[in-house]
């Protein structure tokens, strides 16, 4: 599983980064990030893309996000 920090990363930059992995033929994903904004633009892209996206949120501002192409 491929592991994407975008901590502290304003978008695009998470979902473009996202994205790129996406593209490169990955199945699964691991992506961590902090900002609120960003979590819900990678659900976005990644139900756009056909993965299922299982959410962990650590804290108010830490999730961690799994997606696994259907």
């Amino acid at each position: 599983m491929e592991k994407i920090d975008v901590r502290g990363l304003s978008c695009p930059m998470p979902v473009i980064r996202t994205k790129k992995a996406m593209d490169q033929g990955a199945q699964e994903l691991l992506v961590v990030g902090t900002s609120q904004v960003s979590k819900e633009n990678v659900l976005k892209l990644a139900a756009s893309q056909g993965y299922q996206a299982e959410l962990v949120v650590n804290g108010k501002d830490n999730w961690e996000m799994k997606l696994i192409r259907q």
